[in-house]
């Protein structure tokens, strides 16, 4: 069967992920569980056991239980469909992704309680931090805690909150940056030179960066990366892990305990701190409680401009350049390109879009008014008409202002712009409330200054006086063709060598015997071979290690000095063999 056929019955068969939008589907790849190598797994089981060992002692609830309920073993790299089986019990699945992803794409799938994981692992060299996401950080960091119902409401809500994030142009150039660092970082046989080179485009951006006012999803990042990513929980004195970056890493979550780690009470402040994600953070930030993350973030929300509406709203949506959605206080919405807000004596008078456009209510199209009818763009009066009060408008306070069908009006609003045409139809609500008024032979003007010309055809007036709401995305989805996201970087895929084809077999060959606790004498010889090699593959002779102990084997204190020789060459090696030697 191929992957692709086992994905599309995996989607379709979970309930959960049956009710994602289409939009996101694209960014969903095959776990390929059978691509995973004895050292992929050899790597994992390294570092869940160094986790077990340690993480209970300085995290936030039952580590165990966690990895329990979302379905993870110490021994093999997680199966996701198994796992998804397993956490659908606490509302969640899972989905296996290529690396980073947008954020904006990445924030949906958490409002609608879908871990994204990177199917990767990392290689055996980045074994206690690597800047790629892979899926030691996704399923070992976050599923653990997802769990905790105030947390699991948390993850959730920031999704929902952080995918009406307007971001800019600059944070997506940052996202590819970081991206294609973290491929070349993980990928092996990748020159210095062009690490260096990119390291240094991931800089110079963020220079940029420092230098622009923080844009809402450069904002809202910074609080995930310091709450779901690197966050603490507890007192000054005595915190607790709960962040998924320190959860996976066996490096940093023991630094992060140390006093040379700040530790600074968590507040909506966070937001305007930034962070390297190539380097070990010099501070982190320490919750009371899950509740207080939440009261924290509906506090930051209430400045986005999908809450503030007015002026802000419509520049977050100009400045985006991308489709966007602003939100009328009769609940009619414009979707499109935002291009201009016109002022006149600094006052909003008229806001327009380019291109096509739709307009919609309730995140539904309205009939005739799709993005083939406005498909050249949409302008939009704002403040209120004097003498006319057009709010809760329906057809019989209409025919009382002398509103209806063929006559002509004149429109004259506060800000000194002027409509004069004739009524051609009505567009109503749900409550039978006029949402646009249509006319034909159409003038909009401003003193001498035409915004809209009678030649140019049907002029659609939204009843309405101002924006309350903006965000960054259509507000019928359909009403737009989708568009697939073109990442500027790929995955470098491994193509493994003969020699590293024999070392995946021994790694094989000795995960059998630990398993099955069978062919010990096999286990010498490996051994005498690696040695005779002057092997350094310390994480083979660590398991050779382990089993001829636990088995009480007679080559066992042989394999330890071996070891011990082998950290005192390889400095590099030695924190990581103490710990794996440590264990037993």
């Amino acid at each position: 069967m191929s992957s692709s056929k086992v994905m599309n019955d995996f989607l379709s068969t979970n309930s959960h992920l049956k009710s994602l939008p289409s939009h996101l589907l694209q960014y969903i790849v095959d776990q390929d569980y059978e691509a995973y190598t004895p050292i992929n797994h050899s790597v994992w089981r390294y570092v869940m056991k160094q986790n077990l060992n340690y993480l209970p002692k300085v995290i936030f609830g039952d580590y165990l239980n966690g990895l329990n309920e979302a379905g993870i073993t110490v021994d093999k790299i997680p199966n996701l469909y198994g796992m998804n089986r397993i956490l659908q019990k606490v509302g969640w699945a899972a989905v296996c992704v290529d690396g980073f992803i947008p954020p904006k794409a990445f924030m949906e799938f958490q409002a609608h309680r879908v871990l994204v994981i990177a199917a990767d692992i990392r290689q055996i060299n980045h074994i206690e931090y690597t800047p790629a996401p892979d899926i030691l950080h996704e399923a070992a960091g976050h599923a653990p805690i997802i769990p905790n119902e105030s947390y699991s409401e948390y993850l959730q809500l920031f999704g929902d909150i952080g995918s009406k994030a307007f971001s800019s142009s600059t944070d997506l150039q940052l996202f590819e940056s970081i991206r294609n660092l973290s491929i070349l970082k993980e990928a092996p046989g990748v020159s210095k030179k062009l690490i260096n080179k990119s390291q240094k485009e991931v800089e110079s951006i963020q220079e940029r960066a420092k230098k622009e006012d923080l844009s809402e999803m450069s904002m809202i990042r910074n609080l995930h990366w310091w709450t779901v990513e690197y966050g603490l929980i507890g007192t000054l004195k005595n915190p607790k892990i709960y962040g998924a970056g320190l959860l996976s890493s066996i490096g940093e979550s023991v630094w992060c305990m140390s006093k040379e780690v700040k530790k600074i009470n968590y507040n909506i402040n966070a937001c305007k701190v930034n962070f390297d994600i190539t380097k070990p953070q010099p501070q982190l930030f320490v919750t009371p409680s899950f509740e207080y993350l939440i009261d924290v973030l509906n506090q930051f929300s209430n400045n986005m401009a999908y809450k503030r509406g007015g002026e802000y709203s419509i520049e977050q949506a100009i400045s985006s350049k991308k489709i966007s959605t602003c939100v009328y206080n009769n609940g009619l919405q414009i979707s499109g390109i935002f291009t201009d807000l016109i002022k006149k004596k600094n006052i909003s008078i008229y806001l327009k879009t380019l291109g096509p456009t739709s307009l919609s209510y309730k995140n539904k199209e309205i009939k005739k008014h799709g993005s083939n009818f406005h498909k050249d763009g949409f302008g939009a009066p704002l403040g209120k008409i004097i003498n006319y009060e057009l709010s809760n408008l329906n057809l019989d306070k209409c025919k009382s202002l002398g509103l209806y069908i063929g006559s002509k009006i004149s429109f004259k609003y506060e800000t000194g712009l002027q409509i004069d045409g004739k009524i051609c139809d009505f567009v109503l609500n749900d409550n039978e409330e006029v949402l646009l008024i249509s006319f034909v032979n159409c003038n909009v003007k401003y003193g001498e200054e035409y915004l809209f010309k009678e030649e140019w055809g049907q002029f659609d007036l939204v009843v309405s006086e101002k924006i309350i709401s903006s965000f960054p995305s259509p507000a019928d989805i359909s009403s737009f063709a989708e568009k697939k996201y073109n990442y500027k970087s790929q995955t470098i895929k491994i193509n493994y060598s003969l020699k590293d084809e024999k070392i995946h077999s021994l790694y094989k060959k000795v995960e059998e015997i630990r398993t099955k606790k069978i062919k010990f004498t096999d286990l010498e010889k490996i051994f005498r071979d690696l040695k005779l090699q002057h092997s350094e593959e310390w994480l083979l002779l660590l398991e050779i290690y382990e089993i001829s102990k636990l088995n009480d084997l007679t080559i066992y204190p042989e394999v330890k000095d071996y070891l011990s020789i082998l950290s005192k060459n390889r400095k590099d090696l030695s924190k990581l063999i103490y710990d794996g030697l440590k264990l037993l």
